[in-house]
């Protein structure tokens, strides 16, 4: 996930001032990216119990019921907005960073930051993941271990966005080097917030490159461990992250601002279940296709996701800039280890789950005792984890 800016410290008073009350103010993105965190979790939960969607352990799977139907409300939501909204405020924290340490400082920091822990799971979370998860299988977890290696399996698992803002960390200094301004100044300029026509058109665009990108590249399908299907909204929230900090949109974002796509969202959201619920009637949600070509799911589907996406995220920022943007001992530490637990999260979450395969309640009801045990081993395990030497560098 995303790091947070830097503290630039000055001996100056005035500067000094205004910059606490800035960090202040700014309190709230770290608890943004906490709570993404644990609906990520959540996401994954819900997939194992019988949300459609890619995870190393199913112990239902998706139906044509109402349960099935709830499931898949909640995790087409999510998908629509909280993994755009983590490259949103990454992007958002990419140009200061750059600008603060310099080309060398900035990849070397991010190769450190998002490589190792890509590498970690890839030789060590993933197939650990894998093979606990082949147990509730009655496969033998050495031996399915074996055969990953013998095969030389690559599984970046969630670990896929780190991999991805790795790039465009990359292709952002590449850009900026010969083409952006120089790295001459960390202050952002305030700049007018776009209006509303910009909003709406922009996710039209944004839904229209999608639904390009999957005429070749369907939703599901993994191209160097990335679902390129959703990389429309993630490149352009990325984008419009670094814009933001250069223009101060944040700070100034008002719910006067965010009213006409909050407005598009409400009027979308209930499009897809009603979309969901006819190709379930038609056959089960298997039976459409949302995730490529032109049919009518896929066209609707493409579109949909930016009009929601728009909205929700403008609905998280403003509502937690104003009600949970004070100082907090306890959400300084859910914050702190909020990456780690993201990092983490797979093995524990298939380990509860098997732990409670045996337990005979309806789905709903183990999806929330499920994700909020593994949400608690996990920043559990987090924090002596983050305690080790050199543990505080990388994560």
């Amino acid at each position: 996930m995303p790091e947070t800016a830097d503290n630039v410290r000055t001996s100056i008073a005035p500067v000094a001032a205004s910059q606490a009350a800035s960090e202040q103010r700014d309190l709230y993105i770290d608890r943004l990216r906490t709570v993404l965190t644990v609906l990520v979790v959540l996401h994954h939960t819900a997939i194992t119990y019988g949300a459609p969607g890619g995870w190393f352990h199913y112990e239902l799977r998706p139906s044509a019921t109402l349960t099935g139907f709830l499931l898949t409300l909640f995790v087409s939501t999510n998908q629509a907005y909280f993994m755009g909204f983590f490259f949103l405020l990454a992007g958002y924290f990419t140009p200061g960073s750059l600008e603060r340490k310099g080309y060398a400082h900035f990849l070397g920091d991010r190769l450190l930051r998002l490589g190792v822990p890509l590498l970690a799971f890839i030789f060590l979370l993933g197939p650990l993941t894998v093979g606990i998860a082949a147990t509730s299988e009655k496969h033998s977890f050495w031996s399915t271990l074996n055969w990953l290696w013998q095969h030389k399996e690559v599984i970046n698992g969630p670990l896929w966005f780190v991999q991805a803002l790795l790039i465009f960390s990359f292709i952002y200094c590449i850009w900026r080097w010969p083409f952006g301004p120089p790295l001459s100044s960390t202050n952002s300029n305030p700049r007018a917030i776009p209006s509303a026509v910009w909003w709406i058109l922009s996710a039209f665009v944004v839904g229209a490159l999608a639904l390009g990108i999957r005429q070749f590249v369907p939703v599901g399908v993994n191209v160097f461990g990335l679902q390129l299907g959703y990389f429309a909204s993630y490149i352009f929230l990325f984008s419009l992250g670094i814009v933001a900090w250069r223009n101060d949109w944040l700070r100034q974002l008002e719910w006067k601002h965010a009213r006409s796509a909050i407005i598009a969202a409400a009027i979308a959201l209930p499009l897809l279940p009603a979309a969901i619920a006819v190709a379930m009637k038609g056959g089960g949600v298997h039976g459409a296709n949302f995730s490529g070509g032109f049919s009518w799911p896929s066209i609707l589907y493409a579109f949909w996701e930016p009009f929601v996406a728009w909205g929700m995220i403008a609905v998280w920022l403003l509502m937690f800039r104003t009600r949970f943007n004070q100082p907090s001992g306890f959400w300084t530490w859910l914050n702190r280890r909020a990456y780690l637990v993201y990092i983490i999260h797979p093995p524990i979450l298939v380990c509860v789950s098997l732990l409670l395969h045996s337990w005979a309640a309806p789905a709903l009801v183990k999806v929330v005792v499920t994700g909020t045990l593994a949400c608690s081993a996990c920043w559990l395990i987090a924090d002596p984890i983050l305690r080790l030497p050199g543990a505080r560098r990388i994560v």
